[in-house]
């Protein structure tokens, strides 16, 4: 079985504060900061609703996908949120299954 890698987006709601980070384990991350277990931006800023997620293959074209999306624009990345998860839905049950 191959291991997976994920760039994801956290909001703090609807059109809220983002932050976007990478990980091998989605799950695993996303309940750290929704139960701050991470310190830092998430934890300050109440950022744990899990709105967008992409998986790659290797943690060399994550990383290079997660710099990607820090260079956008907000407006991009909101845009790019809506496009996928036009609700905001926090994604985050779905991934639990």
């Amino acid at each position: 079985m191959q291991r997976k890698f994920y760039v994801y987006i956290l909001a703090s709601g609807f059109n809220g504060t983002l932050y976007i980070g990478m990980t091998s384990d989605l799950v695993k991350r996303i309940w750290e900061h929704k139960n701050n277990i991470v310190e830092g931006f998430t934890k300050k800023y109440r950022v744990h609703d899990l709105v967008y997620y992409e998986i790659f293959d290797d943690a060399e074209n994550a990383i290079r996908g997660e710099k990607r999306l820090k260079r956008y624009n907000r407006d991009w990345k909101i845009n790019l949120i809506k496009r996928d998860n036009p609700y905001w839905r926090d994604l985050y049950e779905g991934i639990c299954k």
